[in-house]
């Protein structure tokens, strides 16, 4: 049990008749009460299509033009019994994105946050994983500031010339190179090929730790081309302390993004540096984090000539 749920002497486990089934399962609140959806013991090794009991229960909402977002509260094992997705799709074409890299603060933190959002912005989020620096391949107008990251899940999101946004596998990031506009990498990929979870996720013992919890944030590739991006918040005790970072394994949030319809999906840096900006009309709405990071990716409408 984490030091910060005893600390707080939180009890992490729900009543059995409040919740979904005993086990490590995923179950979506419903109108009628609590659906599982999704259970480790049968959970697909690839996602062909969006599930319908999962996606179908979002209630999708326009912030503007190519960005709707909504949520969905999920329930599962542990710390996980009460968890809320706040789930954004967004089409690039119809937008402009902007990677912030503002000056490096200490070491493990950075100074930018989603505070420091303009005005314009209808989205912003944390981007990649970071040490002291952005960790891997980093893009920032057109220039190549970092070299690409060596590792098997470590794919990069890319912006190409013609505006789109999407995830690229680690063996094809040396054939966009020389085309991004933008580019930052990541870790560890949740769903590769086309909606394939790939093996570290599925067997213990390969590099990925398959059951520690955190709060989760993730982008993914849809296949008609938008872009999701998926976070996670502690939903237990009313949702006052979501920012609590507790809530979904790795194979979990690899079951989300691929039950939203996701085809490529990659985590980005969770836990206290998880944050999320989303404008609707002139209301903000935001999910802090609790540590500043290196690099924040903006998204603003894009200007018409």
């Amino acid at each position: 049990m984490r030091a910060s749920a005893v600390l707080l002497g939180l009890a992490l486990t729900a009543p059995a008749a409040a919740g979904p089934d005993p086990g490590p399962t995923l179950a979506v609140r419903t109108a009628q009460g609590w659906e599982t959806w999704w259970r480790s013991e049968a959970a697909p090794a690839r996602w062909a299509a969006p599930l319908p009991a999962l996606a179908d229960r979002i209630r999708w909402r326009q912030a503007t033009l190519g960005v709707d977002w909504g949520e969905i509260s999920l329930a599962g094992d542990g710390e996980a019994f009460r968890v809320r997705v706040i789930v954004v799709r967004l089409d690039s074409r119809a937008l402009e994105l902007r990677l912030v890299k503002p000056r490096n603060g200490p070491v493990f933190a950075g100074r930018w946050d989603i505070a420091g959002a303009p005005a314009e912005a209808v989205l912003a989020l944390n981007a990649g994983q970071f040490t002291d620096q952005p960790w891997g391949w980093l893009v920032l107008d057109g220039v190549e500031r970092q070299r690409p990251g060596i590792g098997p899940l470590a794919p990069a999101v890319v912006l190409d010339s013609a505006g789109t946004l999407r995830v690229v596998p680690p063996d094809s990031i040396e054939a966009v190179r020389r085309s991004a506009r933008l580019a930052f990498q990541s870790y560890p990929t949740l769903l590769a090929g086309d909606g394939e979870i790939p093996r570290p996720l599925l067997e213990a013992g390969l590099g990925v730790d398959l059951t520690h919890r955190d709060a989760r944030l993730a982008l993914g590739e849809l296949r008609d081309g938008r872009i999701l991006v998926a976070m996670t918040r502690f939903e237990g005790l009313g949702g006052v302390l979501a920012n609590l970072p507790l809530g979904l394994t790795t194979p979990e949030m690899a079951a989300v993004m691929g039950a939203l319809g996701a085809r490529r999906a990659v985590l980005l840096d969770g836990g206290i540096s998880s944050q999320l900006l989303i404008r609707e009309g002139g209301r903000a709405r935001s999910w802090p984090g609790w540590r500043r990071v290196p690099l924040g990716l903006v998204v603003f409408p894009r200007r018409t000539s």
